[in-house]
């Protein structure tokens, strides 16, 4: 965790530009997941007219439109706070248009390459049909497995660099291409699954807190593992 407190920071960033889907769930079930294991969190909201800080625990970037994900990437890059913060050794999961920014380059409207923030070996473009509706994903094993679910809707297809590890592989869906979704590299997480994710995937949630405390304290079920259950059966 941040070494100026004991308090575990989770980032939220540009909630005015990339939060479409409401993906600022992610970072509910987060505090809610660690205070439920007595650590002390704080919820910092990063506007894009505020400087990135480097000195948080937990980042995460949502979904958002064509325009401001451009703005948002852009801003990124000038800002640098979140590659500072990646330097040091914070966690990131981004999401959809925040997935495709972090990569090395991601497509605008006309599927134009545009420079991404660089913190993820991944590079993204337009594909031939919009992908929407669930998908159902075994997780890599170096990521402990499982399988997770999620709702998508996004025109984009994303090609990983040798950087870079899937995510998961695809059951149903498209994903990145319709055989992987998402990508990993070190303690950066990028998907294309809204729900939001973590509520969604309790499993992923503990997953992006490990990487900041190390081991956790096991939890009793909770609704969210029963949702998880339930959903699971129901795409496949």
């Amino acid at each position: 965790m941040s070494d100026t407190s004991s308090v575990l920071r989770i980032v939220w960033i540009y909630p005015d530009l990339l939060s479409t889907y409401g993906d600022q769930g992610n970072a509910l079930i987060l505090r809610r997941r660690a205070e439920q294991r007595g650590i002390r969190t704080e919820i910092v909201h990063v506007h894009s007219s505020d400087p990135v800080p480097a000195e948080g625990d937990v980042y995460l970037l949502g979904g958002g439109e064509d325009r401001p994900q451009i703005l948002a990437a852009d801003r990124l890059r000038s800002d640098g706070g979140l590659k500072r913060a990646v330097e040091r050794g914070a966690a990131v999961l981004a999401v959809c248009a925040g997935y495709q920014i972090i990569g090395e380059t991601y497509g605008d409207d006309d599927d134009k390459p545009l420079p991404g923030v660089g913190i993820l070996d991944v590079r993204s473009g337009r594909g031939e049909s919009r992908a929407v509706g669930e998908i159902v994903a075994e997780v890599a094993p170096e990521m402990g497995g499982g399988r997770i679910t999620g709702f998508e809707n996004h025109q984009g297809r994303t090609t990983l660099g040798p950087g870079a590890t899937p995510l998961s592989r695809t059951l149903t869906g498209i994903g990145n291409d319709g055989r992987t979704e998402g990508a990993f590299q070190d303690q950066v997480v990028g998907t294309y699954l809204h729900g939001p994710a973590l509520p969604r995937n309790p499993q992923l949630a503990d997953l992006m807190l490990r990487m900041r405390v190390g081991e956790l304290a096991p939890l009793p079920p909770s609704w969210g593992e029963t949702l998880h259950q339930e959903r699971l059966a129901a795409a496949l």
